[in-house]
């Protein structure tokens, strides 16, 4: 059965003031869509190291483990000190050079990016030019639908790499402030960002998160608005992430959009009302989702 997902990019350890938990954002996405009963598979590549090896047992046990793991015997798996505001809002400290800014173009993750659905990539992980490189043959590869998550980790990035991804993106996602660096203009005018947006990229899906109040779509000539709703006693990291995948399911599955858009504005407040990035989901989330049994 071929995958209906592929998550391609990094995996790390997030590292927090009282202890570490396994991260990035295409491996949260990954874990959001399997809680989610999405056929998903995770490309990245950590280091041969003890470090490394945790990370590959976190991934056998949730069933995200495969010939797509690469190992390296060189770099380092990859470990991110979090830092967080009295507002719970993260920053991150991320070393460089690790082992998935060497991800390598192989013959397992050719096949699976031919045959997936869907490839959900991001910038970070497209900071060195190995990796990058790997990630632009496989999107000349498929013809899966290209899921863009911006994603600015300064200083990891450059203009020139944001553009030539999203050129190639079917659905781009960003947060408001990333839509003002990129786009310009005010928070105040999103949708006018977004048109402006689009009528360089042409995109066929821009959405645009803004934390605890909601997000805004565009996708197929209309704007899906959802407002959103606070969030207490957590943390913001991987919030993102969990709307991505809740919005990539819903989107695959053909669901009413303005739904979809609500509900992942819900799972995202879910997540940052919790510690880290993949709580497991509780009972309203999963009757939210239509996951009971």
């Amino acid at each position: 059965m071929a995958n209906q997902v592929l998550c391609f990019g990094e995996i790390l350890w997030d590292t927090f003031d009282d202890g570490k938990k396994p991260g990035g954002a295409p491996m949260n996405v990954a874990m959001h869509l399997a809680q989610q009963q999405v056929n998903v598979a995770f490309a990245s590549r950590v280091g041969d190291d003890e470090a490394g090896d945790e990370l590959v047992e976190f991934l056998k046990r949730n069933n995200l483990f495969s010939d797509l793991i690469q190992r390296d015997p060189q770099l380092p798996t990859c470990e991110v000190t979090v830092e967080l505001d009295e507002q719970q809002h993260a920053t991150y400290i991320i070393p460089q050079p690790v082992s998935w800014d060497n991800i390598q173009l192989d013959n397992a993750l050719v096949q699976s990016a031919v045959h997936t659905s869907a490839i959900v990539f991001g910038s970070l992980a497209c900071r060195d030019e190995t990796t990058r490189d790997t990630l632009l043959n496989l999107l000349n590869e498929t013809k899966a639908l290209k899921i863009f998550d911006v994603n600015l980790r300064a200083p990891h990035y450059t203009l020139s790499t944001i553009e030539t991804l999203t050129a190639r993106a079917d659905v781009v996602k960003m947060n408001e402030d990333e839509a003002k660096l990129l786009i310009g203009g005010s928070k105040s005018d999103l949708r006018g960002m977004m048109n402006e947006f689009r009528s360089k990229y042409h995109p066929k899906t821009i959405v645009v998160t803004r934390g605890e109040h909601g997000a805004i779509v565009w996708h197929d000539h209309e704007f899906y608005d959802s407002p959103g709703c606070p969030a207490t006693g957590g943390d913001t990291v991987g919030a993102g992430d969990s709307f991505l995948a809740t919005f990539i399911a819903g989107l695959l599955a053909g669901e009413n959009l303005q739904n979809v858009v609500d509900k992942a504005c819900s799972v995202g407040a879910f997540v940052a009302s919790k510690r880290g990035a993949n709580p497991p989901y509780d009972d309203h989330i999963k009757k939210l989702l239509g996951l009971e049994k």
